[in-house]
């Protein structure tokens, strides 16, 4: 028997249609009710079924022999929401940020040990920097990476800084006590700075996006050749950086940096 239908995988489409069985007329349903609507066989439901519950995707119900939603959709659903929203309210203020300064600006968020650009708005000079979404980069050596460093839990942080530190220049910190020193500064002064850490020739300086509750969870940057963006530019490229990154925190609901 094929395992694919029509391009799609077959095992990936039949949970699918299982997770979309459910429904605000059926929120709970029991195998063979699954099966029905499905249109499978209930053993193979039920090893569907049995899989999306080890994963979180489907739970039980109180009554032991029903199924419902679980809580993993919601939190993927948030997580589409709150890049939806920080992806909408950041990309005006990008914009602008590149029209005034006339660098590639970048937005980034942590994802699995790297950061993940999510929204670039390229500079309006014929050589920028070569940033696309969906790109991942390593947190040590890249300004966003140091921001998203700086304000995540210490847990999480000691892990990465635990872990080997890929030298990308001769500039790259890989010396887990000095890149700590180096976050305590970033987190006192709002800004990181990345001097040509990741990229001989490529400079870029980051300020932290926050949410409601102050959390960062983003980071905004702004990046060019060392040669444009000099370390005699970087103050006040930090500073209007820092004030856009601000601006966008309070659209998302921040009342801090008024």
């Amino acid at each position: 028997m094929s395992e694919t239908s029509g391009g799609n995988v077959r095992a990936v489409e039949r949970a699918l249609q299982i997770l979309a069985c459910f429904d605000d007329e059926h929120p709970e349903r029991g195998i063979s009710d699954i099966a029905q609507a499905v249109k499978l066989h209930k053993a193979t439901t039920h090893r569907i079924v049995t899989t999306l519950v080890s994963f979180g995707y489907i739970e039980r119900a109180e009554d032991g022999q029903r199924y419902r939603l679980g809580l993993r959709l919601a939190d993927l659903g948030y997580k589409v929401i709150r890049h939806m929203d920080l992806r909408r309210e950041s990309q005006p203020f990008m914009a602008d940020l590149t029209r005034r300064l006339g660098e590639t600006s970048d937005l980034c968020v942590y994802d699995r040990g790297q950061v993940l650009y999510i929204e670039v708005v390229q500079g309006n000079h014929a050589l920028t920097i070569a940033a696309a979404v969906g790109r991942g980069l390593p947190v040590h050596a890249t300004a966003s990476g140091k921001i998203l460093l700086a304000h995540m839990p210490a847990p999480e942080r000691d892990a990465i800084l635990s872990s080997t530190l890929t030298k990308h220049t001769p500039h790259t910190v890989t010396n887990p006590e000095a890149l700590r020193r180096q976050l305590e500064v970033i987190r006192t002064q709002g800004y990181a700075v990345d001097d040509e850490e990741l990229e001989a020739g490529i400079r870029a300086v980051s300020a932290p996006i926050r949410n409601r509750e102050g959390v960062v969870i983003a980071a905004m940057s702004i990046a060019g050749p060392a040669s444009r963006l000099t370390l005699g530019r970087v103050p006040d490229t930090a500073q209007d950086l820092a004030a856009t990154a601000n601006a966008v925190s309070r659209r998302l609901g921040w009342v801090g940096g008024t």
